[in-house]
Formats: structure tokens, sequence, C-alpha cells
């Protein structure tokens, strides 16, 4: 699994950028209840918010979770790290560090890890901006989180050499 150093939103460890017909990747917004989900590709370095799985048993998660990546067939995961705003580790950084190992070794799939400091702010107000935010359109907030933990992800790859 590729760690991202605090502050900055690129792995710390890859072999280059993701090319070919395994470019498409899946993005993650871990929470204890909800789980975001976007989708992207490294060739066009879009990224687009898919769902979010609500449910709190493994089970539950993971079957969904096995259902998006038949379906999408990505050559990588991509997991918001949540850090404190000094770049350290807390609680839910240790149960994101946990869910990106399950991930890793269910799916047998690369797993980056991207911080995530100020994406679920940054998705509140782009709701705001388009007239959707409050109670009733909470849950799309972790969607678009995830759209944004993998577009940091996907800007931060280096530029295909010509």
């Amino acid at each position: 699994m590729h760690d991202s150093l605090p502050g900055s939103v690129g792995p710390t460890d890859m072999s280059g950028p993701i090319t070919g017909a395994m470019s498409g990747l899946i993005a993650f917004d871990f929470g204890l209840r909800y789980i975001g989900v976007a989708v992207g590709d490294a060739q066009t370095r879009l990224a687009h918010p898919l769902e979010f799985i609500d449910a709190e048993a493994n089970e539950a998660r993971f079957a969904r979770i096995a259902a998006l990546i038949a379906e999408w067939q990505p050559a990588t995961l991509v997991v918001g790290l949540p850090l404190n705003a000094e770049g350290g580790d807390h609680d839910m950084t240790r149960r994101a560090r946990r869910f990106a190992h399950q991930l890793e070794g269910r799916f047998r799939l690369p797993v980056v890890l991207v911080d995530e400091r100020l994406t679920s702010a940054e998705a509140d107000a782009l709701l705001r901006s388009r007239g959707r935010g409050g109670r009733a359109h909470k849950q799309d907030n972790h969607a678009i989180a995830a759209q944004l933990i993998l577009q940091a992800y996907l800007d931060s790859l280096e530029s295909p050499r010509a």
C-alpha cells in the first residue's frame, strides 16, 4: 500500500502513472456509516462522484464494494486518509488505514492512501454553491468528497512523457 506524505496528496511510492487499458480507479471516502465512492481514469485525469454506501456492517460494505469492482474493473483503489490539521493520525486515521488494508487483502489490488484533509468541508461548500446543501443532500457529500480525493490523486500523477 502506498501512503501519502502529510500535507501532500501524492503517494510516497509509485512506479509511475497508470497507463493503457488498466487506467481505471475507484476512490473511497471512508466513514463509520457512509463510504463515499468515486470513479476516475488516469488517462483522462478526471474523477466523478458515483455513490455512497450506507452500511455499518462490514459484510454489506464489502459486498457492495465487490460489486463495484466487478463492474468498473479498476487497476487501483484510492482511500482518503483523514489526518488532523497538523498532519498527524487520530482514531479515524487508523480506521481508514485498516479499511485500506482490508481492501488490499480482499481484492488484491494496489491501494493508495491520499491525504483528505478538508475534503468534506470542500464538498459541503460545493454542494451549497449548487443549491444542494443541508440535511436533504448530506449523503451527496460523501460521493463528492471521494471525487475530490480521487481528483487530488489524479492531479498529483506525473504528466505522460511525450
